[in-house]
Order: C-alpha cells, then sequence, then structure tokens
C-alpha cells in the first residue's frame, strides 16, 4: 500500500511541470483529471478491478473533452497490470477488453494524419505487454507459494514421522520395561519366599535360593540399565544399543523359572531359520510373559510345558500349564497386549485362553518370510 502510494505520488508530480507550462482546457478539468488518473494507483494491489474501472472511467472522460492528461496512458497501463497480476482470468479478460477499446479510440483521435493503424498497434503493444507482465508476476507468486507450501507440508510430515516413530519406540521400550521387571521380580519373589521357607531347616537351600535370587536382580538391573540407555542415546544409536535377548537365552530363562519353582518343560522340534534379531527377541518375550504369567496367577504346584518347532514355512510356539486357576483370574492387561503387538509385527497372531482340559494355552505361528523381512 505505502509503495503504491509513492508510485503515484511521483506520477503525479512527474506531470506537474506539463501542467504549468502546457495547461490543458480547461485548466481546472485537467488538474482534477490527473488527480483523478493516478491517485486510484494507490490500491491497485488491494481492488485491482475496482482501480482500473476508476482509472478507465477517468480515461474515457479526458478524451471525451479532449484533453490529453500526461500520465494517462501509463496509469491504465498500472492498472491493467495490476488485474493481471491480483485477480482472475475472467476479470482480466474483461479489462483488457476494455483497454483495447480505449487504445482504439486513442488512436482514432490523437493519432498524427495517417498513423492512425502505427498508434493502435504500438499502443495495443504496451496494453498487451501489461497484461502478460502481470500474469507473469501472478504465476511467478503462485509458484512461490506452492514452493513454501510444499516445503511446509514436508516439514509437517517429518516431524509426524518423528513422532510416529518416537511412539513406536516408547511402545517397545514399555514392553522390554514390563518384561524384565514383571519377570525377574516373579522369580525373586518365588525365590525370597522359598529361602524364607528353607531358612529353619535348609539354610544352606536358602543361602542358594537368596544367591539366584541376587543373581536375577543384577541381570535385570544390567537389562534395565540397557534400556534406559537407549531412551538417553540418540536415534542413530538405537538400533546397536537394544537390549535384544535371544534363542541362545532360552535356556537361561527356563532355569531361572524353574528356581523359582516352577517345573518347565521344553520340547525343540526341527532347526532354527535364520532370522532377525527382532523375531528371535519377539520369541523369548513370549515365552518369558507366558511363564511369568503362570508363576503369577497359578497355585505351587503347578507345571509347565513350552513347545518351540521349527520348519521352513513356520514358527510355531505353544507354552501351556496345568494350572487351576480360573480364567477370571488370568491376565487381560498390557502383557498380553504387549505379546500381540510383537507377534503381530512379524504376521502372527497370539491365541491365549483356557484350555478345556484345565490350565492355560498361549500360542502363536511366525512365518519365516516375515521374519526375515521384518525390521
Amino acid at each position: 500500500m505505502v509503495v503504491d502510494a509513492l508510485l503515484a505520488a511521483v506520477l503525479f508530480a512527474a506531470a506537474i511541470p506539463r501542467e504549468i507550462h502546457e495547461p490543458a482546457r480547461p485548466v481546472a478539468l485537467g488538474w482534477v483529471l490527473q488527480a483523478g488518473l493516478v491517485l486510484p494507483l494507490a490500491w491497485r494491489r488491494v481492488a485491482p478491478l475496482t482501480t482500473f474501472a476508476v482509472v478507465a472511467a477517468l480515461a474515457f472522460t479526458q478524451w471525451q473533452n479532449g484533453v490529453l492528461v500526461p500520465t494517462g496512458d501509463v496509469a491504465v497501463l498500472i492498472a491493467l497490470h495490476a488485474v493481471a497480476a491480483h485477480t482472475t482470468l475472467r476479470k482480466l479478460a474483461l479489462a483488457f477488453t476494455v483497454a483495447e477499446l480505449g487504445v482504439t479510440l486513442a488512436a482514432i483521435r490523437w493519432a498524427p494524419n495517417h498513423e492512425t493503424f502505427k498508434a493502435f498497434v504500438l499502443l495495443s503493444g504496451l496494453t498487451t505487454a501489461a497484461a502478460v507482465l502481470g500474469l507473469n508476476q501472478r504465476t511467478r507468486k503462485a509458484y512461490t507459494a506452492s514452493l513454501e507450501d510444499r516445503a511446509a507440508r514436508a516439514e509437517r510430515e517429518r516431524d509426524q514421522q518423528a513422532q510416529i516413530i518416537a511412539a513406536e519406540e516408547r511402545a517397545r521400550i514399555a514392553r522390554d520395561v514390563h518384561d524384565i521387571v514383571t519377570h525377574s521380580l516373579s522369580v525373586m519373589i518365588a525365590l525370597a519366599d522359598g529361602a524364607a521357607y528353607a531358612l529353619p531347616t535348609a539354610p544352606d537351600q536358602a543361602a542358594d535360593a537368596i544367591d539366584k535370587a541376587s543373581t536375577v536382580g543384577r541381570q535385570a538391573i544390567a537389562e534395565m540399565q540397557r534400556v534406559l540407555e537407549v531412551l538417553r542415546s540418540g536415534a542413530d544409536d538405537l538400533p546397536a544399543r537394544r537390549p535384544q535377548p535371544a534363542l541362545q537365552q532360552l535356556d537361561g530363562l527356563i532355569a531361572e523359572v524353574r528356581a523359582a519353582g516352577l517345573p518347565v518343560e521344553i520340547i525343540v522340534e526341527g532347526k532354527a531359520p535364520a532370522m532377525p534379531s527382532g523375531a528371535e527377541l519377539t520369541i523369548y518375550r513370549v515365552v518369558q510373559e507366558a511363564l511369568t504369567n503362570t508363576r503369577k496367577h497359578t497355585a505351587p504346584g503347578t507345571a509347565a510345558r513350552v513347545r518351540i518347532a521349527y520348519d521352513p514355512e513356520t514358527v510355531d510356539i505353544e507354552i501351556v500349564d496345568d494350572g487351576t486357576a480360573s480364567p477370571p483370574e488370568r491376565p487381560h492387561g498390557h502383557g498380553l497386549t504387549g505379546m500381540r503387538e510383537r507377534v503381530a509385527v512379524y504376521g502372527g497372531r497370539l491365541e491365549a485362553g483356557p484350555r478345556p482340559s484345565g490350565g492355560w494355552r498361549v500360542h502363536t505361528t511366525l512365518k519365516p518370510a516375515e521374519l526375515r523381512s521384518a525390521p
């Protein structure tokens, strides 16, 4: 607005010397037309079509009265440029038609003898140039706006993707924390209870149980420290720092559970196919969570069986127990949810529920193709 006002002032000032030395007839009309033609240009960006209409009407007035205002043609061209740059093509077509009509009238009235056509071509060329320059400005503006919008959209998408990745990582860490804490505390409590029971009559067994509880606690602390280190590290370090128990640690897990007082039989059928560490972690956590739930929700004397069957197409995992707990006492919280999320990543579907003959069964089948392709 300020720049446009300055432009109008400059155009008005540029015509003052001619108005003084070569005054139009009548003088007052010349000054009024001069002011009327340039002053509306201050609003050419705010209301371009209205500005053009006012300027065109005053230019027609000067043509009717035979008063040739010095800045008349320039004002019309600037107003037409504003219409082309800031309005629609339909409005531009209307303004351009009006401008061309004015060019025809001006060439007929003011062109020297036998030069009407030349004057028309010259003025029409100037009119076309003003319209083309305005269109070019609008195109550049639209292109710049599209680039800015695309950059802003890309930045938002990057932020959203980062938030999704962060949420997935938090969920993964939460599952790991749940598995570590629940399993380790369950084993430690069982060992501590056993030590307290055996202390009066078998102090050596009590000491051994306390020693095993201490070992489990230290292992849990070490694993928790690795989990917390993931939270403190950058995204580039996450894959290398994740705590990932593998299939080789299953024997140690079974030994811990047995030491806590739960008899466990493990059956492995076939040979494990090649799979990423995340798939091995999934198998480990499913077995760990299922046995932890058996320890927590069944009466003493319960036994469990773990069966892992490998073949070229599937990895079948089944954990069953003969506990007497009723279904409502069994877990329906974050443990099962975490297991379902883990096996879903590798194409599996978790089934957990009571057995017809008594006890509880956890079962899932993973596919080697998904195991190889999953991250």
